[in-house]
């Protein structure tokens, strides 16, 4: 039996009646949802409910989009994303359709359901160890985007995702803005490879410990571009710094809640003119660069980022699975902090 909150009209955000392309809610509110599209394509492939029995078409629909096609993984043949596009109404008058996209790239994150579990997870194992971008999943995507991009132009174009989801818009997004296309994503929830320092409460100690793994990391990174000059020689981050991916995240979710320290911390660190150990040190991981001293390959790390446009949800969450869940983000009610962080 579907769950509740498969159904839009049981848990969508039915007061969106008239999108506002220029207001940064609705925006959110639209990607999110489509998102959602996402998990529920999958689920209506899983159990089998095709034609007016599918719940996923209201998540897009409700909002003049049309499915274009999914994106199939060619391991266990689940639906990991989803190509929309936007199809307004003749009739419909809106200023601001202007902000609109005209086509947006969804990627869902991992579902805990027998038919696709097992694959999702060796995804997100593949993402802890820096290897997303070897999986064939990781292919189909930047291959869908790049598509997409040739044909309409990185401006007609947005990325979304959801957890695993938001890591592969991560990886599509910054595979195309190393090619000067920057195109407008929304990533809820992104998971940050780290240990759960926003946990501490103690405002000194946290600082003292990132500060020692700012300088540590910094120093490995200076040793290993002295052994590596040609290959660690440039900052990747100056070519990625005009992407300025949209983050959103919850600070009850572990998962994802060290990116409002890491970013943070980034400018505590310029503020007491420390800012040349932290250049070094924010675009590199301290496992990743251990991994490399010892010999073993150096992947660039994906959830490290120079710029973003930083959306924090200061409500209070009842547990885990609201804090790290999809529909948190069309609520009508949300208290949300905006922060920009630009990289320089």
């Amino acid at each position: 039996m579907a769950s509740e909150r498969e159904s839009f009209d049981l848990s969508g955000p039915l007061h969106l009646t008239y999108v506002l392309w220029d207001n940064p809610y609705h925006r959110m509110s639209v990607a999110a949802c489509l998102v959602q599209g996402v998990y529920i394509l999958e689920r209506d492939r899983q159990e089998n409910r095709q034609g007016s029995d599918a719940l996923a078409p209201p998540w897009w629909t409700f909002f003049h989009f049309q499915l274009l096609r999914p994106l199939v993984d060619d391991v266990d043949s689940s639906i990991f994303g989803a190509i929309y596009e936007f199809k307004p109404p003749s009739s419909q008058s809106n200023d601001t359709l202007y902000r609109s996209p005209r086509y947006v790239i969804a990627f869902r994150g991992t579902l805990t359901k027998a038919h696709s579990v097992s694959r999702d997870v060796e995804l997100d194992i593949h993402f802890i160890r820096q290897g997303l971008h070897q999986t064939t999943r990781s292919n189909i995507a930047v291959q869908a985007v790049r598509n997409t991009v040739a044909t309409v132009g990185d401006s007609n174009v947005w990325l979304a995702g959801h957890s695993l989801g938001s890591a592969m818009a991560m990886l599509t997004g910054k595979t195309m803005a190393k090619d000067g296309n920057f195109i407008e994503s929304f990533l809820f929830n992104p998971p940050f490879v780290s240990a759960p320092l926003e946990k501490i409460k103690d405002e000194r100690i946290k600082h003292g410990i990132r500060f020692a793994g700012s300088v540590i990391t910094a120093g490995l990174t200076l040793a290993m571009k002295a052994k590596q000059p040609k290959d660690l020689s440039l900052d990747p981050f100056t070519a990625l710094s005009a992407w300025v991916p949209c983050l959103f995240v919850n600070p009850s979710d572990h998962l994802c809640s060290e990116y409002i320290g890491y970013f943070e911390h980034r400018r505590n660190m310029e503020d007491i003119g420390a800012g040349v150990i932290e250049r070094l040190a924010t675009q590199n991981s301290l496992g990743g660069l251990l991994m490399g001293a010892f010999g073993k390959e150096y992947s660039e790390p994906l959830h490290l980022i120079p710029s973003a446009s930083l959306t924090v949800n200061v409500a209070p969450a009842s547990d885990f699975k609201e804090a790290h869940g999809i529909h948190q983000w069309w609520k009508p009610d949300l208290s949300l902090d905006y922060k920009l962080y630009n990289y320089k």
